[in-house]
């Protein structure tokens, strides 16, 4: 992973976020470097909001011609939204957590169309809001040491932050496969899946951040380039999309048991997870397709309300992160107690409270 940088990074705008994310210019290049390495880089609202600040300004900027962003720290980029927070948030209604998604998925709409090249350093981990700020990007860097991965079946959660939408478009059902098990993913696997562009060998990742002070981000990153090793999820395809063209959870579990060895392993794992998660993230997948990005963040939005509301999304956090004794209980506690009409709630409209990413973040670019 490429150091910090050893020059004073500018003020970073957003007040107190300036210690969490810090901003910089080498050259033509803006520097984004997530600054919570003890946390994994877990965002937090003042990352957020710093970024897209920041991101606007540099979109108009012509003395900027790429923006790389990259994590602080040996162990990732960025471990996804800070879930404590999110906890103790709906202890006490919410409110907060629903107003840092809003702000969130902005940032996520305003990557997928930046006017310039941003590049992503997707090495060590890069979970949920991690791949929001990574995989919406246009040149998508990872290596031997990247693990991806949406877990948020294991919370009691879905995948969201455009989530939903990358994988409803990955090769046949592998994208399914990945949202249901929330399974980590290497490079290779990122590859496959579409979430990812070029394999850099991590070691080289300091040289290329210089090439690209100076360089178009297209070349400096070719030159980079090492083919990658095989991907293992896509060497498991066959199973998975004759196990996975199902939309209907049980049936999807029954076939994965009936083929055996590692598709019985995937079971084993989906039954572990929040079963209304899994019945409303397997409907995600299914309904995103077809939508635009924007479209699919305003499906997350608002299955995500619904979750703040609901039983499971607490109990994960508290059993994986909070007490840590990995026993959720989920409730329902199987999917067939889950029925179709629970999981067309989540998917009910919002009225006055849907998702407007028509914002003058994105009039500004």
């Amino acid at each position: 992973m490429a150091d910090l940088p050893k020059e004073a990074p500018n003020t970073a705008p957003g007040g107190e976020a300036q210690a969490e994310v810090l901003f910089e210019r080498r050259g033509r290049l803006g520097v984004i470097t997530l600054n919570r390495p003890k946390a994994v880089n877990a965002l937090t609202a003042g990352m957020v909001a710093a970024m897209l600040e920041q991101l606007i300004s540099w979109a108009d900027d012509d003395g900027v011609a790429t923006v790389l962003v990259r994590g602080a720290g040996e162990r990732g980029l960025c471990a996804g939204g800070d879930i404590v927070a999110i906890y103790q948030d709906i202890l006490a209604g919410g409110d907060n957590t629903a107003n840092f998604w809003q702000s969130e998925y902005r940032l996520n709409s305003l990557i997928s169309g930046y006017p310039k090249p941003y590049v992503a350093f997707m090495d060590g981990l890069v979970l949920g809001g991690g791949v929001g700020i990574s995989a919406h990007g246009s040149v998508r860097v990872v290596t031997e040491r990247t693990r991806m991965g949406l877990p948020e079946t294991t919370i009691g959660f879905v995948p969201d932050v455009g989530g939903t939408w990358l994988l409803a478009k990955s090769p046949g059902e592998a994208g399914t496969h990945a949202a249901l098990t929330g399974a980590h993913l290497s490079g290779a696997d990122a590859l496959f899946l579409g979430l990812a562009d070029h394999y850099v060998p991590s070691e080289s990742l300091v040289e290329l951040a210089v090439a690209l002070e100076s360089e178009t981000a297209e070349a400096a990153v070719v030159r980079f380039t090492k083919s990658p090793p095989a991907s293992t999820l896509e060497a498991r395809r066959d199973w998975i999309d004759a196990c996975y063209a199902s939309s209907d959870a049980e049936d999807i579990l029954r076939r994965l048991r009936e083929t055996g060895g590692e598709a019985e392993e995937a079971a084993r794992a989906i039954e572990e997870k929040s079963p209304t998660a899994v019945k409303v993230a397997l409907e995600s997948v299914r309904r995103v397709k077809g939508l635009t990005l924007d479209e699919a963040l305003a499906q997350e939005y608002r299955v995500g309300l619904r979750f703040l509301a609901a039983p499971d999304f607490r109990e994960g956090i508290r059993a994986q992160v909070v007490h840590k004794d990995r026993t959720p209980h989920w409730k329902p506690a199987t999917l067939r107690e889950v029925h179709a009409a629970d999981v067309e709630r989540y998917f009910a409209p919002l009225g006055n409270r849907e998702l407007n990413l028509r914002s003058k973040e994105k009039d500004n670019v």
